[in-house]
């Protein structure tokens, strides 16, 4: 009940908050679950469910990308340090914005959410099962706030351009929403079409998600996130048929016994997570060499002894965070040259994600998200 009477007292401010942004225009959504949402457009004042949401919101508001955060949740500096540096150096203010916890672990604090008074709350699709759990979607719509879903996690490939034409819709930003997904569809287009073309043989693919981590092995991907891209690329995943939904675990013995042609392990700076572990450190300005290291020694746990691709040198590491953003082509033409490389000798990833970063990221590219044990790679 306290909740409650704080939400009441806090109405009449609302009210008059919302008179003042009478100007925007009142329009239904649908967000990526089919909730129809009513929202004023365009927003001026949001709260990240997750501070990764940058990664899109900046994409379509590279002057500015901070300018309509009112609050966002703590995960960015541990998740992607590197990147969270970069955007404090550049817009050190960011410093001082409130930060919440996390809907699913139940640390999200709704009465600070209310008083910040922001037109939109973001959440990741997700989060959907303990927002409802905990009724957060009617106490926030009794003052007047609309959550809305978005996904670049759960099912990407087929998520990710409705996240962003919502987006689009949200910031009054649709023309720059359809610039970014051309350009994405263009360029999964380079590696799609070849492979239809050429028809190659198509490698079997082991990703592990997050390896080094934590000593357990070996988590994986299903039918979605890593596991689709792998598909795109031109490869076969091979826990598609084990793992039944986006996210699951692998035992060492199948993967022994399935004895893959390429193993694909994401990584990321973790230390903030997991102080001097054993995952491979790649990302924005990483250390390649390091990160090769790291990722030779995780060839040598027992789930890939004897192992095709260990014993070719076919193994690579990938940004962990391309799981989670509208980025993933680049990660689909990274992949595809590694599996067909003779096929993709003139395709160049690097040169695709900067020219991501010129054309709609804040920041200025610097390379380190791949590395790999393959010869002359």
């Amino acid at each position: 009940m306290r909740f409650f009477n704080r939400v009441a007292l806090a109405a009449t401010g609302f009210c008059a908050l919302f008179s003042t942004a009478a100007f925007a225009d009142v329009v239904k959504l649908k967000d990526v679950t089919g909730r129809d949402v009513e929202v004023n457009v365009p927003v001026e004042h949001v709260i990240l469910g997750e501070g990764r949401q940058i990664y899109f919101l900046g994409a379509l508001d590279r002057e500015e990308p901070f300018k309509r955060i009112v609050g966002w949740r703590d995960d960015l500096s541990k998740a992607d340090p590197e990147s969270y540096a970069a955007y404090l150096a550049k817009y050190p203010d960011i410093a001082k914005l409130p930060t919440f916890g996390g809907m699913k672990d139940g640390t999200f604090d709704i009465e600070q959410a209310v008083a910040l008074k922001p037109d939109v709350v973001l959440m990741n699709v997700d989060a959907k099962t303990a927002t409802e759990e905990a009724g957060y979607i009617e106490k926030l719509a009794k003052v007047g706030i609309p959550l809305v879903y978005v996904d670049f996690r759960e099912k990407p490939m087929e998520n990710t351009e409705p996240s962003m034409r919502l987006m689009g819709k949200l910031l009054g930003k649709e023309e720059k929403a359809e610039e970014f997904i051309k350009f994405r569809a263009d360029s999964i287009a380079r590696v799609t079409d070849v492979l239809a073309k050429a028809n190659p043989k198509k490698p079997l693919v082991f990703v592990e998600r997050a390896g080094g981590y934590s000593d357990d092995c070996c988590m994986s991907f299903g039918n979605e996130n890593f596991g689709k891209m792998v598909e795109f690329a031109g490869g076969v995943n091979m826990a598609k048929d084990i793992i039944p939904g986006t996210f699951g675990t692998v035992n060492p013995e199948q993967i022994i016994a399935s004895n893959p042609d390429q193993i694909i392990i994401t990584g990321g700076n973790w230390q903030g997570y997991v102080p001097g572990g054993n995952w491979v450190g790649v990302g924005y300005g990483a250390d390649e060499k390091e990160a090769a290291r790291k990722l030779d020694n995780l060839t040598k746990r027992p789930a890939f002894t004897g192992v095709k691709a260990v014993k070719d040198g076919q193994v690579h590491a990938i940004w962990h965070q391309f799981y989670n953003n509208p980025y993933q082509f680049v990660a689909i033409q990274q992949i595809a040259k590694w599996l067909h490389p003779d096929l993709f000798a003139d395709l160049d990833p690097e040169a695709t994600f900067k020219e991501l970063h010129e054309r709609f990221l804040p920041l200025p590219y610097k390379s380190g998200y791949f590395v790999s044990l393959a010869a002359g790679k």
